[in-house]
């Protein structure tokens, strides 16, 4: 997800240039890095774009089927702080190429999975490759590029989030619904396969120059700033995600619109994303609290549309397209305003606390929303999505900074 690129600008604003960093940059390996978060974002969401065939095939729930976000966002959550300390004396290029293989080897198995248990057994696989990756991606970047290009690689590695935002939720089911849903999951098999390759050719030998400790962890979480960042992460994230991965059920069920109008909604929601992430961007130069809070704002008056006028089919899919452009900026808005408000000298520990942040919210809002869907229907997950989301812009206001710098 978008949210999964945290953590790749504040350690490239604040992370003191590496010892061996090449006079020469590496663009391939950076390329790689790039494919490397276009196939992780891609996979991470892809049951959401295949979740009522996904359900029927196994037998299952649309509530159950929405576990694997869950199953992939608990992992992540574990993963993501301890990676690095458990890798600290592997060679970085191998434990990349490790990832890889973890997320060739995840979506190989939800491809050919005969039930629930294999199925959620593959997305923990994903889980631990995602956390592996973003514990180390962004100390691996700032090595491979001498530091007046850094910025141009940070911009290169997070339009593979971008691009895999715009183009896997409506490629998803438009695949699902013409070869089925194990042909999306093989398809990204394709792209891992071609990810790897292309690592195993461009990125070089990288020796662990730091020791990891989880001491920094501990240290940037005790930070106040940093806790109530966190409980936006929290509320924001949660609620997105507790109605992300039913928005098709929703737009199935409530303006009752067909397949191929529901793909054109999303492939609309991921390219408003685009430009959100690039709007975060813009606004975060001007107000940290605006860029930390507006976006959520958005998402819970897009929530309250569809409750309310959600029956109309262009309504529900223009409040579609603003909740992916108003998340889009989420992660730029929240990462800027903690970590280079709240904690500039802690940036990298910071980012990998809220990357865990950012998992766990996920899975609580997956667990959640699945038990509201099964329940009490798919327009609650909607409803708790707009309390979530609107309750963190007077978190940032009462609770964050009281200056803007």
């Amino acid at each position: 997800m978008a949210e999964s690129a945290t953590g790749f600008t504040d350690a490239a604003l604040h992370e003191p240039e590496k010892p061996d960093q090449r006079s020469c940059p590496a663009w391939g390996a950076v390329i790689s890095l790039a494919l490397g978060t276009f196939g992780l974002v891609t996979a991470e969401f892809l049951p959401a774009s295949v979740l009522t065939p996904l359900a029927h095939d196994l037998g299952i729930t649309k509530g159950a089927a929405g576990q694997a976000l869950t199953a992939t966002a608990i992992a992540g959550t574990i993963s993501a702080p301890t990676m690095a300390i458990i890798t600290r004396r592997l060679d970085r290029k191998i434990v990349m190429w490790a990832m890889t293989l973890l997320q060739i080897l995840s979506n190989v198995l939800a491809e050919v999975a005969w039930s629930l248990p294999v199925f959620l057994t593959a997305r923990v696989v994903l889980g631990i490759a995602l956390g592996g990756f973003w514990s180390i991606s962004a100390a691996l970047a700032m090595r491979l590029v001498p530091s007046h290009f850094l910025p141009r690689a940070m911009s290169i590695i997070i339009t593979g989030v971008s691009v895999a935002t715009v183009c896997a939720p409506p490629a998803g089911a438009y695949v699902g619904e013409i070869w089925g849903w194990r042909a999306a999951f093989m398809i990204a098999v394709f792209v891992n396969a071609i990810t790897l390759l292309v690592q195993l050719i461009t990125i070089p030998t990288l020796p662990p120059i730091e020791v990891a400790t989880f001491r920094s962890l501990l240290d940037a979480a005790k930070n106040p700033t940093t806790r109530v960042a966190y409980l936006v992460v929290l509320l924001v994230a949660s609620g997105h995600f507790a109605s992300f991965i039913y928005i098709r059920p929703f737009l199935e069920k409530i303006p009752a619109l067909d397949i191929e109008t529901i793909s054109l909604v999303l492939l609309a929601s991921g390219i408003g994303g685009f430009f959100g992430n690039l709007a975060g961007a813009f606004v975060g130069k001007h107000s940290l609290k605006a860029v930390a809070a507006l976006p959520p704002l958005l998402i819970a008056i897009a929530a309250v549309s569809l409750l309310t006028v959600g029956a109309s089919a262009l309504v529900s899919a223009i409040a579609v397209v603003v909740w992916g452009f108003a998340f889009g900026a989420v992660p730029v808005g929240l990462q800027t305003w903690m970590v280079l408000r709240a904690a500039p000298e802690q940036a990298e520990s910071a980012g990998a606390l809220m990357t865990a942040t950012f998992q766990l919210a996920i899975a609580a809002g997956a667990i959640f929303g699945g038990l509201l869907v099964d329940n009490a229907g798919v327009a609650s997950v909607v409803a708790y999505s707009a309390v979530a989301t609107f309750l963190a812009v007077p978190t940032v206001f009462v609770l964050g900074p009281k200056r803007e710098t």
